[in-house]
């Protein structure tokens, strides 16, 4: 039996979702791992889940979203004239979405 596709129900976006994400990360590396459209790499907030990033990706860009994963990055210590200090860490998020979906992130630049 043939399986219908699911319709994506439109959902509103609230600030919450837009303060999950921070944006886009756009490198040479994010680059080749979204060639076929269906992994896209984006900063999000330190303190955010991964279903908090989910239910933000899919009520920002009406998409639906297969699997989140999300690595910390500790910032470095870097020394600068004498004195020591450190780069801020952040939270990176590899969102890869269903088959059919597609998030076009160079869009507008």
């Amino acid at each position: 039996m043939a399986r219908a596709k699911a319709k994506v129900e439109k959902k509103q976006a609230t600030v919450k979702d837009y303060s999950v994400l921070l944006g886009p990360i756009i490198t040479e590396k994010t680059s080749v791992i979204g060639e076929g459209g269906q992994n896209v790499v984006f900063r999000v907030d330190r303190r955010a889940s991964k279903p908090e990033v989910k239910s933000a990706i899919e009520s920002i860009f009406n998409v639906r979203v297969a699997a989140v994963r999300t690595c910390n990055y500790i910032g470095k210590k870097k020394r600068v004239t004498g004195s020591t200090g450190s780069r801020s860490g952040f939270r990176k998020a590899y969102v890869t979405l269903e088959p059919g979906h597609t998030i076009d992130v160079v869009e507008g630049i």
